[in-house]
């Protein structure tokens, strides 16, 4: 499918045709090698890798963005790009309009200290110090002074459910209650951009949901911009308002999770979310139609955005076809055959994304 692509002046996140090639003379290959071989064609013939090919999206403001893919996809790499941990091969990197390609040495500390932060999924916690001083310690080396700086740690501490352990030490606390001061520290900056790298994905399923929950609360309440790579879908369709999906290097697909789930645009990406629940991600928009000659349009209204799961209780409670409203009109109906194949995942007689509107 096709993604338009955010002007410059409105992305958080631009990336346009990156490039990183791992191998033996990887800055010398020309750009048309690398386009016209497969990933086995380019390490066969020489010995390079392109972890991450011709990569171009960009990342609104205030947009919880989700990278995922198997592993070797490239996502971390990718990620990783973004402020140069890993230098690109090629291409151009914007965030909040400061080209991170051209960026000085200075620059980019400045870039990494003040305006990126980064959640790995080792939490990297200073031993010696408790929590409070962990969380405060990228203000330390801004040179905050000291006050203001334990002042914010300690709205952060509360803010990530960790009141009473200012003190502790990060070897007497459980994997997520780590977890949850590594994402304080990134959050005490006051960043811009959060860069998440798998941080959950060592950590038990239960803690793992908690942490996933406050991600979410907190992108709620800060309305900082997260780009999140994973390798799980339902943590990917939990977390992204639009999920990147990248395979050997490449994106193949890039879209809402409703998007992903409704049209997958191959083989790798249906394989993805052929056990996805359709109910519980598609909406009546996706599903509403074009009214039956004679059906009637006098049944209960509900949101387009209305998720089909929830749809189910008003369609039990009435014999007629919903009306599917959007912005205080309707666009159209879905009964209950609509839903029932909607959640099966049989063809059924609806338009995708309110084609049928009456």
């Amino acid at each position: 499918m096709e993604e338009s692509v955010v002007p410059s002046g409105g992305a958080a996140i631009e990336v346009r045709g990156l490039w990183k090639i791992f191998g033996p003379g990887a800055d010398r290959l020309p750009r048309d090698l690398l386009t016209r071989l497969s990933p086995t064609e380019l390490r066969e013939r020489t010995g390079c890798v392109a972890a991450v090919r011709d990569v171009t999206l960009s990342v609104r403001p205030g947009e919880a963005f989700v990278v995922m893919g198997l592993s070797g996809s490239g996502k971390s790499t990718l990620i990783r790009c973004l402020t140069r941990l890993v230098e690109p091969s090629a291409g151009e990197i914007t965030i909040a309009g400061q080209d991170v390609r051209t960026a000085s040495p200075t620059q980019l500390r400045q870039l990494r200290r003040h305006r990126v932060s980064m959640v790995f999924q080792h939490f990297g916690l200073l031993p010696h110090r408790g929590v409070l001083d962990n969380i405060a310690y990228g203000l330390e080396i801004q040179g905050v002074p000291r006050a203001r700086r334990r002042r914010r740690a300690g709205e952060l501490l509360s803010l990530v459910g960790l009141d009473g352990f200012a003190d502790a030490r990060p070897d007497t606390l459980s994997g997520g209650m780590r977890q949850r001061v590594g994402l304080a520290r990134a959050l005490a900056c006051e960043p811009e951009v959060l860069l998440f790298d798998e941080p959950f994905s060592a950590l038990d399923p239960l803690i793992r949901r908690d942490m996933q929950a406050e991600v979410t609360r907190l992108h709620r309440e800060a309305g900082t911009t997260m780009v999140f790579v994973t390798h799980d879908l339902s943590e990917a369709l939990r977390l992204g308002e639009r999920i990147a999906i990248m395979r050997d290097g490449g994106i193949v697909q890039l879209g809402t999770p409703e998007e992903l789930v409704g049209t997958p645009a191959d083989g790798h990406v249906a394989a993805f979310v052929r056990d996805v629940p359709r109910g519980e991600v598609l909406s009546l928009r996706w599903i509403c139609r074009r009214p039956r000659d004679g059906e009637r349009l006098d049944g209960p209204p509900l949101p387009s955005g209305t998720v089909i799961r929830d749809a189910v209780p008003t369609a039990m409670g009435t014999a007629l076809p919903i009306v599917v409203v959007e912005d205080g009109r309707a666009v159209g109906v879905v009964d209950r055959l609509d839903l029932l194949s909607a959640m099966s995942g049989l063809p059924g007689t609806g338009t995708a994304t309110g084609t049928g509107r009456v």
